[in-house]
């Protein structure tokens, strides 16, 4: 059974107070297929690139057992780009430009060979491109977990919510929370967005973590203490690969196994921002990864006695 994952493969040209790039790859699907590449070899992405897209990094997809048969080359067509500018806080940043190029009108392809689907992960695209998704798959999977934003909310707010009825779990950042919700508190924004159908709510909160809710429990992972932060542009789609990832390996959904695959994918995304790109997530071993998840433990770990 494998894990199908649905976004952007596309290019991206990023400024932050600590550096720029020209022209590098970048996409959901792209830092997420990989996240989840840590955890099984069974990925398989969902997407769209025009014929200037690098050979070299579908092959370095293929390297890491990346299936790309859902992955459409249109030819004397240009990939999605978007280019963007972060401030020095590294959480608000200004769009420069955006091409949709090939994205515009993706009608996403499902090959027999991904109609194993047991684990999808829908990422950010336009919530009816999701929906076709679903759609086109014979089998609902066993978990389906959905990442969005905040523009949907503003040009697709019906479409949006038809959308979130039919996942499991929604991952978004508290802005996004707070915007879909009409609601400050985060603890009363979970509240109505869990009664909007997802089962499980993952609350992105960048340097500050991320928290985990369902209907009765709530749980919170720390983000690391990094001392050097130089690209977060990814590290949304990195989290929910690595988590999505971790639950594919482990093959259980449980909200208590949930709260481990909060803890990987937090990890995979502290990798991710310490260099532009896809870049660190490239030169990633497995031991850095379990030494990373053992900061991590180290961090929320300490023992307490109460009078």
């Amino acid at each position: 059974m494998s894990l199908v994952v649905v976004g952007t493969v596309a290019f991206d040209a990023i400024e932050t107070p600590f550096g720029k790039t020209d022209k590098i790859v970048g996409g959901a699907a792209t830092y997420a297929g990989i996240s989840a590449s840590f955890f099984t070899d069974k990925v398989k992405i969902v997407s769209v690139v025009g014929d200037d897209f690098p050979q070299a990094k579908i092959d370095y997809f293929h390297s890491r057992n990346i299936d790309t048969a859902g992955l459409q080359i249109k030819q004397g067509e240009k990939s999605f780009f978007w280019s963007g500018k972060y401030h020095m806080d590294m959480n608000t940043r200004d769009t420069l430009d955006t091409q949709l190029n090939v994205l515009a009108d993706f009608d996403p392809v499902l090959p027999d060979s991904y109609q194993d689907c047991e684990f999808l992960l829908l990422g950010n695209l336009t919530p009816m491109v999701q929906q076709q998704v679903m759609n086109r798959l014979h089998n609902r999977p066993k978990l389906v977990v959905m990442d969005t934003m905040n523009f949907w909310m503003s040009v697709a707010m019906d479409d949006l919510k038809e959308t979130i009825k039919r996942v499991d779990v929604l991952t978004i950042n508290d802005e996004e929370a707070r915007m879909l919700s009409n609601e400050y508190s985060l603890v009363k924004a979970a509240k109505k967005i869990l009664a909007m159908g997802p089962k499980v709510l993952v609350i992105k909160k960048g340097e500050h973590g991320a928290l985990l809710f369902n209907e009765h429990e709530v749980f919170y992972a720390p983000a690391l203490p990094l001392e050097d932060v130089f690209d977060p542009t990814g590290a949304g789609d990195t989290f929910a690969g690595g988590f999505i990832g971790y639950l594919a390996r482990t093959r259980d959904i449980s909200f208590s196994n949930m709260k481990r695959a909060l803890i990987y994918g937090s990890a995979m995304a502290s990798f991710c921002v310490e260099k532009f790109g896809s870049e660190r997530l490239e030169s990633l071993t497995h031991e850095e990864l379990e030494n990373r998840i053992q900061l991590f433990v180290d961090l929320v770990q300490f023992d307490i006695t109460l009078d």
